[in-house]
């Protein structure tokens, strides 16, 4: 009878303390995104609130899509949070979360010099400035990370008739680095390069940069935010997960999100549906 009492004692002791354990331990969710949502200080501004509201941390990996992407189809976040739609669309159709939904879009822009040596200001289309940058031989500065602005680069220089195998020389700098490391790079070079809107206004060091080409209708840029299935990974967070994608697309969030300014210029227009 002492021994069963004894180990009831011990077995409850050690309940006791696993209790006590999960309870230090913080809610918290994984979101594999980008960097422009990072860079741009959408983040730093919108989890906070989300926070406060519910007691969730979210912890960012800010990477460029593609390596998001790839962290999310590895079970390694529990949420993903990009901006390339046929990247977002394979991940679902493969079973990797259960529906993608539109959270907000702003566009991305063409920026260079100034005094736009190739002669692209007020362009008819991006095929035809990133053309005419190419044809004289100036410097472009490419994120070359596989990011969604990476991708996005790419199909405006094969609508061009350029394709991957022709972005080599001096003038085509890949820098396999973020939207802010490579606007600095294309700062200290002079050169053209792609970028989102949202990190181009929070961009502090522009330098003798400016916005040459926008407003075409292949430069839109939408974003969307999906659930890591707990199908395909048991160990996710989807309920967590699930908790922060509807307050993304919420009223609340919706409204948050266009809110968002730096200097009086707002970053991102809220679409969820």
């Amino acid at each position: 009878m002492n021994r069963l009492k004894n180990l009831l004692a011990i077995f409850s002791a050690f309940f006791l303390l696993t209790q006590i354990a999960a309870a230090e331990q913080p809610n918290f969710i994984t979101v594999a995104s980008t960097t422009s949502t990072a860079n741009s200080g959408l983040f730093k501004y919108l989890l906070p609130k989300f926070t406060d509201k519910t007691d969730i941390e979210v912890r960012v990996v800010a990477v460029g899509t593609g390596q998001a992407v790839r962290l999310a189809r590895k079970g390694d976040a529990d949420v993903l949070f990009v901006h390339h739609r046929p990247s977002e669309d394979k991940f679902v159709a493969d079973g990797f979360g259960e529906k993608r939904y539109d959270v907000m879009y702003n566009d991305f822009v063409i920026i260079g010099p100034k005094e736009d040596p190739a002669k692209i200001k007020g362009c008819k289309s991006p095929t035809e400035a990133l053309s005419a940058v190419k044809a004289a031989g100036l410097p472009f500065a490419s994120r070359g990370d596989d990011s969604g602005t990476n991708k996005r680069e790419l199909a405006i220089w094969k609508a061009a008739g350029v394709g991957k195998d022709a972005l080599t020389g001096e003038w085509y700098r890949a820098t396999g680095s973020g939207m802010g490391a490579t606007l600095n790079i294309a700062a200290s070079m002079g050169a053209y390069t792609l970028s989102d809107r949202g990190t181009w206004i929070s961009f502090k060091n522009k330098a003798d940069l400016a916005i040459l080409c926008e407003g075409h209708a292949s430069l839109f840029n939408p974003y969307g935010v999906i659930a890591v299935s707990s199908k395909k990974f048991p160990h996710v967070k989807e309920d967590l997960a699930n908790k922060f994608v509807n307050w993304l697309v919420s009223p609340e969030g919706q409204k948050l999100i266009g809110e968002y300014k730096v200097n009086g210029q707002q970053l991102f227009t809220p679409n969820a549906k």
